[in-house]
């Protein structure tokens, strides 16, 4: 892995990110889909800052072609790549060995370039999910979190460092539910945290949602929607009648700001926060990783792309 530096040490020649040259190196992000993406605005206003002559991507691809494309770019060596929806246990196949977090959940959101044409597996979405909660006191509080993919494993490893009390997943599939909530319990067990399982079709799902003091959406249900259907609410509209104003609202989607879901939260005057503030924050830990600098510019990151949302 790259050894960190201070970007203070850095002296670039490169041209500004609006050029392109043959000495332009490659980094980016799969995914499907992926077109919604932030990622390309925030850092490549982190690299022009930066002073890298980096160009990120955001590159759509099928399940069916992970393997083959993680090969590929990697013999053509790119500078790293950021894994999202739907890919990121799936593209544990590609590393050659994980870091420990990633290990520990998983899930890989990051890949760092190794010897011998190869890829090192992190995860820093946990960093980044913890950065909107540093402010708050979530000591012995109940947590429910809405899905149990790659990014509610990341989730799990942040709130394992709040000494909450209890987590929740509530899950569409059983099959899957069962299998993420044998593979959490070891990682919560040693925290004495309570975790539980409840498929979404149960019917006291209310009572749950009434004594939560955090509610976690990390499934993309809402993404880049601005109607108000059902099915672009999480567990449906209805539900959401018994939510109290005590409960903090936690969408990992940051494409609508807000979804209909906050703004469901919003109504009832709880606290909300959207995906932003973690897709920056993520996006910085894995420039840190790929370049080896210390100083990435965060609050750049963040304002191209809220100027972007605003356009």
């Amino acid at each position: 892995m790259v050894p960190e530096q201070s970007l203070g040490n850095f002296e670039s020649t490169s041209p500004k990110m609006s050029t392109i040259t043959g000495k332009t190196n490659l980094v980016g992000l799969l995914g499907q889909p992926v077109n919604h993406s932030l990622s390309p605005i925030m850092h490549n206003a982190a690299y022009e800052e930066m002073g890298l002559d980096w160009s990120y991507l955001a590159m759509p691809c099928e399940s069916k072609n992970l393997e083959q494309v993680t090969k590929a770019l990697r013999c053509l060596d790119c500078k790293g790549l950021n894994i999202t929806i739907p890919h990121k246990q799936e593209v544990l196949k590609a590393c050659h060995k994980l870091t420990e977090i990633a290990s520990n959940i998983q899930a890989v959101n990051t890949l760092i370039p190794e010897k011998n044409n190869q890829w090192i597996g992190a995860n820093t979405d946990v960093d980044g999910f913890l950065a909107p909660l540093k402010n708050h006191h979530l000591k012995d509080k109940s947590v429910i979190i809405i899905g149990c993919g790659g990014s509610a494993r990341a989730v799990v490893m942040g709130l394992s460092k709040l000494n909450i009390k209890k987590v929740t997943i509530i899950g569409r599939n059983k099959s899957s539910l069962d299998i993420f909530i044998k593979n959490m319990s070891n990682l919560l067990s040693s925290k004495n945290i309570l975790i539980e399982g409840i498929n979404n079709q149960r019917l006291n799902i209310s009572q749950y949602i009434q004594e939560a003091d955090l509610i976690i959406n990390s499934t993309p249900i809402g993404m880049n929607s601005n109607n108000t259907k059902e099915e672009n609410i999480p567990l449906g509209h209805k539900i959401w009648d018994c939510l109290s104003n005590k409960t903090i609202l936690y969408d990992l989607i940051y494409t609508p700001r807000p979804t209909n879901w906050l703004k469901i939260g919003q109504q009832k005057n709880c606290l909300t926060i959207d995906g932003l503030d973690m897709l920056v924050e993520q996006g910085a830990f894995s420039i840190r990783l790929w370049s080896g600098f210390n100083d990435v510019p965060v609050q750049i990151m963040k304002s191209s792309a809220e100027k972007y949302l605003m356009v």
